[in-house]
């Protein structure tokens, strides 16, 4: 239908009017919505930020992701019943219902348990339209990860939304690696393809009004769209993707899906088990993440974001030599990249040890 130039011409188009869109309907936002997001004083939410600011970015992601549905039918007319399959009409559910229940959450401060009920019915949709994780025998166990990946994306990135840019940056590293992982084992999918570049364009138009000092927060609106979202990714392009030789290898698939999601798994993870140790709820916010103990040991918030930065593309290369420049895994192979994440694992949790909030 069109040629290796022209869908690059359309999708680099596509990538660019999405940008623009992004940095115009944030603007928007920014100048006539005030409140939103803004909680009272007796909120339990606690943020890095001391100054109130609207949280109004997850709307914007929501905006452009259906209208990167909507476009698909525009860019691709022979193609428009592809937008219709079971599993991208599941994502567009999914998505909406944790938009949903973010926007409330932002508005209203929903109870914990509705929220991890509106959670657990992201992953079953997801897994009703054929988006589950392939890596056991038993469907059963494959159901069981699939919603425990789909619950914990959706806590992961909810939790590392603690300072400015940084669940920005993260969410973008994703999607690159998303369509890194789609372009070099293939076959490339025109639907998936756009819906990537959209959201990539929107996260990287937000990025402007959430780079430190942030103007704008995503708020539980974009944390939790973000969380269905990604969670979606890494199902469809990591665990449940073949080799670029076609091998089906689940150490493989684990590797490359914990590598790319790393850093918001290492943060969950080291701010679950020092609060458990502390006798806290997990749940509960509050000033001591991996970020937080990066500004305590010297480092500014704009370095701590580059920090992040570095890690992302160094996880996006991982995966792409993975994917690229492996076409058998080996044992060597796991004990490499296990053996990296549990250093930067110990790295920050150490850290978490060894700083402490500057005594006011």
């Amino acid at each position: 239908m069109y040629s290796p130039t022209q869908l690059f011409l359309i999708y680099s188009g596509l990538f660019f009017a999405a940008l623009v869109f992004s940095l115009v309907i944030n603007s928007v936002f920014m100048r006539f919505a005030r409140t939103l997001g803004m909680r009272d004083e007796e909120q339990t939410l606690v943020r890095w930020s001391s100054t109130a600011k609207p949280s109004l970015g997850g709307i914007g992601f929501y905006i452009l992701f259906l209208a990167s549905f909507s476009l698909y039918g525009v860019i691709f007319p022979g193609l428009s019943a592809e937008a219709l399959r079971p599993d991208l009409l599941g994502l567009l559910a999914a998505t909406s219902l944790g938009f949903l229940m973010g926007l409330a959450d932002d508005a209203y401060n929903t109870q914990p348990l509705l929220k991890f009920t509106v959670q657990i019915a992201c992953g079953v949709i997801l897994i009703a339209s054929g988006s589950c994780i392939e890596i056991f025998d038993s469907q059963w166990a494959n159901v069981a990860l699939t919603l425990f990946w789909v619950v914990g994306m959706m806590n992961s990135i909810n939790m590392l939304d603690n300072m400015d840019g940084i669940t920005t940056l993260v969410s973008i590293a994703v999607v690159v690696a998303g369509l890194m992982a789609m372009i070099v084992i293939g076959p490339v999918d025109p639907v998936y393809m756009v819906l990537l570049v959209g959201s990539m364009a929107s996260l990287t138009g937000f990025l402007f009004f959430n780079w430190n000092p942030s103007r704008m927060f995503m708020g539980d609106t974009g944390s939790q769209f973000l969380g269905v979202f990604l969670a979606f990714v890494g199902i469809r392009f990591f665990w449940n993707a073949p080799s670029i030789e076609g091998h089906w290898e689940p150490a493989r698939q684990v590797i490359s899906a914990v590598t790319v999601f790393l850093l918001p798994i290492v943060d969950t993870s080291v701010v679950t088990i020092n609060r458990i140790g502390r006798g806290r709820s997990p749940f509960v916010g509050g000033r001591d993440h991996t970020t937080h103990h990066l500004n305590y040991a010297g480092f500014s918030d704009g370095q701590v974001a580059l920090i992040f930065i570095g890690l992302s593309l160094l996880h996006v290369f991982l995966t792409f030599v993975m994917a690229r420049y492996i076409p058998v895994w080996k044992n060597i192979h796991t004990f490499l990249f296990v053996s990296y994440a549990l250093v930067l694992f110990l790295t920050l949790f150490v850290l978490t040890k060894r700083t402490q909030p500057p005594k006011i």
